[in-house]
């Protein structure tokens, strides 16, 4: 009876690990830009004033066939950076690039609205926003995919 509940008990492990690992998982946007995205910029520096505080956001350059990147700094710790092209439609518009109007990422050629909080779809259907990930040590902010 114990080599039967300690075979139950691990399959239902296994199981549940399965479900729980398949459910997160989200499909991969095909619009996403192919492009190396990794560098370093310097936040607290006079450069990027705009991220010296909580709540603050900027535009940066990226290498083509990026349309740019919105890097947002979500508390003191934690900046959030994402891809200027749409990610549901990104030639719909000949050089449509996403702008901030906060607390909103705006596509005004497809008119859909995205939270600057996690990139997710308030109006609209379709993709969250292509989110690239940093890492922060308190003097660098390192943006890469």
């Amino acid at each position: 009876m114990r080599k039967f509940l300690k075979i139950s008990t691990v399959f239902f492990v296994a199981l549940t690990t399965i479900f729980v690992i398949s459910c997160n998982s989200k499909p991969e946007n095909p619009n996403s830009p192919e492009v190396e995205i990794n560098f370093t910029i310097y936040p607290n520096s006079l450069e990027y004033q705009e991220l010296n505080t909580v709540g603050g956001w900027m535009y940066v350059t990226a290498p083509r066939p990026s349309y740019g990147i919105i890097i947002y700094r979500y508390n003191i710790d934690e900046f959030k950076a994402y891809e200027r092209m749409s990610p549901n439609d990104p030639y719909a518009c000949p050089d449509n690039r996403l702008y901030v109007a906060l607390p909103y990422v705006i596509d005004s050629c497809l008119d859909y609205k995205y939270s600057i909080l996690d990139g997710s779809v308030i109006e609209g259907s379709g993709y969250p926003l292509t989110q690239y990930f940093t890492q922060f040590d308190g003097s660098a902010l390192r943006i890469y995919n």
